[in-house]
């Protein structure tokens, strides 16, 4: 078996815990140090994908669309946001942990396609969370995959992420009929009332992780009305 080799190490804010950046052969994986293991792998990333696919479906064709990727990961699903939408398209990508941006500036990169490189990036270094202070309008698809989905796994302060007053003040960034799509490791019919007491039109579509098979993980869609 080819050994791993640790690559990085970085704190999670607030006493988050410890992410840990490995490469095995040509795989990628970050995990949390301790109990709870791996995060994300780069062999498994196809409902990553899926969630840039279904959030961004409605602006393919949209001239200077602007999208919001909450959490950068391995860069899947801002590399799929940035196929899903058009040259004059602007992504903002928010991530907390600034070492996970400078990883997707190296070897990890490779992996999405080196996604950060694209003129249509722009990074916000922090909690997405700010962005969505403001209630205004601003976003035509908001795409979340922040921790493990409405559930907080590696901390939880990402549960107000999903609370009712979070979700209300996302609907208000954006624009009319505009996107709110969620990453979830596994479905929960309280979240889909949830997303709808907001506000929001609700469809949830399952995905496998890897090609057909694998984890079946949850995207929610929710539609501003």
């Amino acid at each position: 078996m080819i050994p791993s080799t640790l690559l990085g190490t970085a704190n999670i804010p607030n006493n988050g815990g410890e992410l840990r950046l490995t490469q095995r052969g040509s795989d990628f994986s970050i995990h949390l140090k301790g109990v709870r293991g791996e995060l994300m792998n780069s062999r498994t990333h196809c409902s990553e994908l899926a969630l840039a696919e279904l959030g961004c479906a409605h602006i393919q064709d949209m001239e200077k669309a602007k999208v919001l990727v909450g959490g950068m990961g391995m860069g899947f699903t801002l590399a799929a946001a940035l196929k899903a939408t058009s040259s004059t398209a602007q992504v903002i990508v928010a991530e907390l942990v600034p070492e996970v941006i400078e990883w997707n500036k190296g070897p990890l990169g490779a992996c999405a396609g080196k996604p950060l490189d694209d003129k249509r990036v722009l990074v916000h270094l922090g909690d997405v969370a700010e962005l969505f202070k403001t209630k205004k309008a601003a976003y035509d698809a908001v795409l979340l995959d922040v921790d493990n989905g409405p559930e907080g796994f590696t901390q939880n302060d990402n549960n107000k992420l999903y609370s009712t007053e979070s979700l209300q003040a996302i609907r208000q960034t954006l624009h009319p009929r505009g996107m709110l799509a969620i990453w979830s490791a596994w479905h929960d019919p309280k979240f889909t009332l949830q997303l709808k007491k907001a506000g929001f039109k609700v469809e949830t579509q399952t995905v496998r992780a890897h090609k057909g098979k694998g984890s079946r993980h949850t995207i929610y869609l929710a539609r501003k009305k």
